[in-house]
């Protein structure tokens, strides 16, 4: 598959969520997605970014969904589902994997950020479709098979640039 060259088409798509719950639970931070992207990108030829985030109705959010947008990333919303009994839920899974099986023939790199064991699949997919995949993750709470499964696995707890400082 060879590695990363300047000729190259990607798509990155990035599961909010996950980096978010990854950065809090592991560093009580956030993410800096500037950083995410630059990473993401190194020098190649960006075709899509798309960041996939959950509303769940504060203030802070369409600020943050705002920014995300004036950085570069396509923003995809979708309201976090209330269940009866107040079980919540919202995750991206099936959308991100439709995005890319869609943009996989236009692409040459797909870089997932995400370290959701569920995407293995996805990558293998896109792996047989001819897509050299990345994966830009916290190593530490990223699934083992997700990072076996990548051509490339870029490990975030060694790249402390991600992370925002705290204020």
């Amino acid at each position: 598959m060879g590695s990363q060259h300047k000729q190259q088409r990607i798509g990155i798509f990035v599961d909010v969520q996950n980096m978010y719950y990854s950065a809090k639970h592991l560093y009580n931070t956030k993410v800096n997605f500037v950083e995410i992207l630059k990473m993401g990108v190194a020098g190649r030829q960006l075709v899509r970014a798309i960041a996939y985030v959950i509303k769940a109705d504060s203030n802070e959010e369409s600020s943050f969904f705002g920014a995300l947008d004036k950085i570069g990333f396509e923003v995809k919303s979708k309201d976090l589902q209330v269940f009866y009994g107040g079980h919540k839920k919202g995750d991206w899974d099936v959308g991100i994997a439709m995005d890319i099986m869609k943009l996989a023939s236009k692409l040459d790199v797909v870089v997932l950020v995400s370290g959701d064991g569920d995407f293995k699949e996805l990558l293998e997919h896109a792996s047989a479709l001819g897509c050299r995949t990345e994966v830009i993750a916290f190593g530490k709470s990223a699934s083992s098979k997700l990072k076996e499964q990548a051509d490339l696995f870029t490990d975030l707890d060694k790249n402390k640039k991600v992370l925002r400082r705290k204020t």
